[in-house]
């Protein structure tokens, strides 16, 4: 025990010198990065590569100034610039009860004083209970959206601008206001297009939202919460082809197919804003957050966009194709569990009360029934990545689809015509 103690305190008392010399050579003006170069460089190791700062990599001192950013924050930094002042604030205002004070009845009115006197002064002439005196406008809500033509085209979330009776007022990155007129909410996809009366906006670039890759840099730009305007978030591409079930109170719940979901900060009041990549293309609209998570939230692809701005532009209105059928995708679990033989497609089934077939739709009128597997459409297969409604929504309102079905055990082949989504 005494041996190592003196061992102990030798190397204590030379680690003490060598402090004292090294910081006598760091204080000294001519101390250089060589001392420490010179000193590590003869344990092994260690060189002088690993142990001489540079200008890029030294601490900053007292008064020194951040260095340029580097080539991934430049880029983040371009791509916020170049689309904030396309990303705008939807606010919504509903007409609200105007809660007022008014005199209270006295139900003693008509008995005589002396009566009255029996029930103290609780029904006097003074007191007053809340009451409605009207209504008025107030703000109610706030969202996001993001400008896709320059002649006043917006886009956002359908839940955004779902109600109806309510007024939208549309807030640009530089605080000017518009009063906002919904075009069209697409029945099938959280998806909006709104218009003010504006020319020679900025328009932002939308990207290709097929192309995306997990991990690739995603950016989100909106009204955080509804008090934030332009909120920036980074974050990565962290899954795709999700499916989600969204709810809210004033929209019920709604289950949104192949949505990306991100890291990127998504808060109440971002529904509606882009998702962007690193160039500053749109590859996204953010539209739901899972509470209680930490960072996950998802977006509707762009690509699911696109055909709805172009039909908005051309013709004022969203045309969305419907089959008319409720169905499980098949894999190799429910091929197991129902007996199938295969393990791809769309099985035809009801159920919480709804029909497989809805009635008088085109599924109705091509003879498809329950316990049928759709195989394919126009000879492309349903599969897990790519199932029935996405292949459903490449067709337009009027076509007529080849579907080849499974029923019993054998394959046959039916026709569908499809008609316009039913707003209900």
């Amino acid at each position: 025990m005494q041996t190592s103690n003196k061992k102990l305190f030798i190397f204590m008392f030379a680690a003490a010198i060598l402090g004292v010399a090294a910081g006598s050579f760091i204080n000294s003006p001519r101390a250089s990065a060589s001392f420490w170069s010179d000193l590590f460089s003869k344990i092994p190791g260690f060189s002088s590569a690993t142990t001489t700062p540079t200008s890029t990599s030294r601490a900053l001192g007292l008064g020194e100034s951040y260095s340029a950013p580097s080539s991934y924050e430049q880029s983040i930094i371009n791509a916020v610039k170049q689309a904030s002042p396309s990303v705008v604030s939807v606010i919504i205002s509903q007409d609200v009860p105007v809660v007022e004070q008014c005199q209270a009845a006295n139900p003693f009115a008509n008995l005589p004083p002396e009566f009255q006197q029996l029930f103290g002064n609780q029904f006097n002439s003074d007191l007053t209970v809340p009451c409605q005196g009207g209504s008025k406008l107030q703000e109610t809500g706030a969202g996001s959206g993001f400008i896709v033509s320059s002649n006043g085209l917006i886009l956002t979330n359908k839940h955004v601008v779902s109600d109806a009776n309510a007024q939208y007022t549309v807030v640009l990155n530089s605080g000017k206001k518009y009063s906002a007129t919904v075009l069209a909410r697409d029945p099938k996809a959280d998806i909006a297009l709104i218009k003010i009366n504006a020319v020679g906006l900025p328009a932002l670039a939308l990207g290709d939202s097929s192309q995306l890759e997990l991990g690739q840099t995603a950016i989100a730009i909106g009204n955080a919460l509804g008090q934030f305007s332009n909120t920036v978030s980074v974050g990565v591409v962290s899954g795709l082809s999700r499916t989600i079930t969204a709810s809210g109170a004033s929209y019920g719940s709604e289950t949104i197919q192949d949505v990306i979901q991100t890291d990127a900060a998504i808060n109440p009041g971002n529904s509606g804003g882009p998702l962007l990549n690193s160039r500053g293309e749109v590859i996204g609209i953010d539209t739901a957050v899972v509470s209680g998570a930490q960072n996950i939230g998802f977006a509707i692809p762009i690509n699911d966009a696109k055909k709805d701005i172009s039909q908005v532009e051309s013709s004022g209105k969203i045309s969305t194709p419907y089959l008319g059928v409720r169905y499980i995708p098949v894999d190799s679990s429910v091929q197991q569990q129902y007996s199938l033989s295969v393990d791809y497609g769309a099985l035809v089934q009801g159920g919480n009360g709804q029909t497989a077939v809805v009635s008088g739709s085109p599924a109705a009128k091509a003879g498809l029934k329950s316990g049928d597997v759709i195989l394919s459409v126009n000879g492309t297969d349903i599969t897990q990545d790519n199932p029935l409604s996405n292949l459903i929504s490449q067709y337009q309102v009027g076509q007529t689809i080849t579907l080849s079905v499974l029923r019993k055990g054998k394959t046959i082949t039916l026709q569908a015509t499809l008609a316009q989504f039913p707003n209900s």
